[in-house]
Order: structure tokens, then sequence, then C-alpha cells
């Protein structure tokens, strides 16, 4: 297997930890350990003061896995095997489910994980378009014409990563039937699900629309437990997870001890977790809507539907990666540019789930002013 260079990772190896302010996070404003503890129900407590740091239990703790499987309607603890973040779930799934003479379907743009490791598996990869034109909304008709007699598997991705759109229920419904009439494997990646900003768009987890398809989640995104590195793949195909598990044992073979007990308290506790959440994201969101009212006509964004990202663009006659580049040296604020979704239309993502986004938004405004207007 030989990987392309992961250019979203070296981008953020470069600046992340660097920059004063990320105005292009992905995730949501990670909880203090204290705020955490303090949820915890006798049992997480207990779990937390007596934990031994030995060897877990592969599969993941019995426990959490229950928990995990609660956020579906059809999938039992069994149903559910817990990985090392949502990007070993991704690694894992397509080596085990794709390889030379196969053939998935990926939307673009993307973390770019979900195509890459297909194609260094030996599969080739047909990207089908999100176009800011249309809404970034998923055009049905490009995901049947670009299935083929050997396609294992279709991705998708709601709420989507970068741009935040949410496809409604009608157009997932049709591509849950396109999976179940040509045989592929449904695949969605659904980190920043529990994160709508209408819960009655919510969409049905892949792991419940079909028998065989597949959910992938994580503590990062919604949950704002980034620092745990607990994911997961939810579906009620047994014989996958069983293939998927002996994948496993040549990777991380099992799960961080603290980081399933605190993922399990988080779990518990979700309610007030995605409470908490959601209010970040909801208090940022008048602050871009203001924002992007001012600057019309220089920067310009589909609102998302859901998530804490968003892909504006730039419309000044100015390279975003030349833009983001200046202004995180001059005001300490990063953005991250679309070239590394291979966007060339001079986009950008956007985080919005930071309780410092207000400040480092300022940042980018009166950097703007001087480097525009």
């Amino acid at each position: 297997m030989r990987l392309h260079e992961f250019a979203l990772e070296r981008f953020f190896a470069r600046w992340e930890f660097k920059a004063e302010l990320l105005l292009c996070a992905s995730d949501v404003q990670g909880w203090p350990m204290r705020d955490l503890l303090e949820l915890a129900d006798e049992d997480g407590r207990r779990r937390w003061d007596e934990l031994q740091l030995g060897y877990t239990e592969s599969p993941g703790d019995p426990a959490l896995r229950a928990e995990i499987a609660g956020l579906y309607e059809r999938v039992s603890p069994d149903d559910v095997l817990v990985f090392a973040g949502a990007e070993e779930a991704v690694f894992a799934l397509h080596n085990v489910l794709l390889g030379p003479g196969g053939h998935a379907v990926v939307v673009r743009p993307a973390y770019e994980s979900l195509a890459e490791v297909a194609r260094a598996a030996g599969a080739e990869v047909t990207r089908v378009e999100l176009r800011e034109a249309d809404g970034w909304r998923l055009d049905l008709e490009e995901v049947r014409a670009a299935l083929r007699p050997e396609t294992q598997l279709i991705l998708v991705n709601e709420p989507h990563n970068p741009t935040g759109s949410l496809s409604d229920g009608a157009t997932f419904d049709r591509v849950v039937e396109l999976a179940a009439e040509s045989g592929a494997r449904l695949v969605v990646d659904e980190v920043y699900r529990f994160l709508e900003f209408d819960e009655t768009d919510r969409l049905t987890a892949g792991a419940d629309a079909l028998a065989t398809g597949v959910s992938i989640g994580v503590m990062s995104k919604s949950f704002a437990l980034a620092g745990l590195r607990i994911g997961w793949v939810a579906t009620r195909d047994r014989g996958l997870l069983a293939r998927l598990a002996a994948f496993k044992d040549y990777t991380t073979i099992c799960n961080s001890a603290p980081a399933e007990v605190l993922a399990l308290i988080a779990l518990r506790a979700r309610d007030r977790v995605l409470a908490r959440n959601r209010a970040i994201v909801e208090a940022n969101l008048p602050l871009l809507d203001a924002f992007f009212g001012r600057w019309a006509g220089t920067f310009e964004w589909v609102r998302p539907r859901g998530g804490s990202i968003g892909f504006p663009r730039l419309l000044a006659d100015l390279p975003i990666d030349r833009f983001a580049e200046d202004l995180v040296r001059r005001t300490g604020v990063l953005l991250l540019p679309g070239t590394v979704f291979a966007d060339t239309n001079n986009h950008f993502r956007l985080g919005f789930g930071r309780t410092n986004m207000p400040e480092a938004l300022e940042r980018l405004e009166r950097y703007a002013e001087r480097a525009i207007r």
C-alpha cells in the first residue's frame, strides 16, 4: 500500500499548534476533564477511580458498545466495533471491503482518507461532485451514473465535511435504494450526526437503513472529545464486523482504557453533552450570518445545515492559500484553504465550534479591511 501525502493533515502539522486562534477547526470546543467527570454517574465514577491501565477488550468495553448502540434504532452492542478514532475505522473498512479490481463511489470534497485509502487499497474510485451552485447537494443522477457492476462501496458523509451540507430525507432514502439495488455497500460517515441545526432534519443512520449498511461515528466532533481518540463502526453485518476485528489485530489491537471510560461517561450524559455543544454552535452562527452579510461580494457561503464547519469562498482576486498564510502570520488566525480538498475555486473551511470564534472572526475582518478593501 502506497498512500499519497495527506494534504490536510500536513497543513495542520505545520500550523495547528503555532496559530493562536483556529477559525478552521473541525471539532467543537473540547470538554475540560473536570467538567466531564462531573457528569459521571455512580458506575462511571467508580470505573474511573478504580481504573487499571491494562489492556482492554479488542472490540471495545461492553458497556461502551451498549451506549454506542443506543445511538441507533436497530443496532445492538454486538453490532459495534470500537476503534482509535474514525480514521482507523475508515482505514480498516477500506482495506477489508476493497482491493484490486474493486470500485468505490465517494463524494468530493471530502476528508481525504475517505477516497485515498480506497485508492491505495487497489480499488478504482469515482468521485461524485458536490457543487456550491447546487447548495452542495448530492446529485442522485451522478451517483447512479457512477455505479458499475463491480461497485463495492458507496460512501457519503452526512452532515458533510467541509461544507456543512445535509441531504434531505428523500434524497438520502434514494441513495439507500441505489445501494440496495446495485448490491454496493452503503457506508455513511456520520461524525457530525446530532449537530443538525434542525433536529427534524436528522437522517436515518446507515446502520439502521440497511442490514449491510455501515455507520462511522466518533467522539471527536459532535461530542467535542477529540482527545479521546474513540471512534466506531456500527453495522448489523456480523461477518463484516468479524473481518474488521481481525484487521484491527494488525493496527491498534485494543483501545485506550482511560479513553473508553471517559467516552462511556460522556455517552451516558449525552443529552447534556450535546446541549452544551449545540449551544456553542448556535451562539456563533448569527455572528457569521452578519459577517457574510457585511462582506457580500467579497466572501460568500452556502449556510450549513449541520455540523460545526462551512466552506465559504473568497471572491477577491487573491489566491486563498496566500490569503490564509498571510492571515495567520499577521494575526495568528488560521483558515484552512480549500486546496487541501483539491478545490480550485478559492474556498476555505471555516469552523464555528470554538468559544473563541468571535475573537477570531473579528481579527479576520480587521485583516480583510486592510488586505482587500
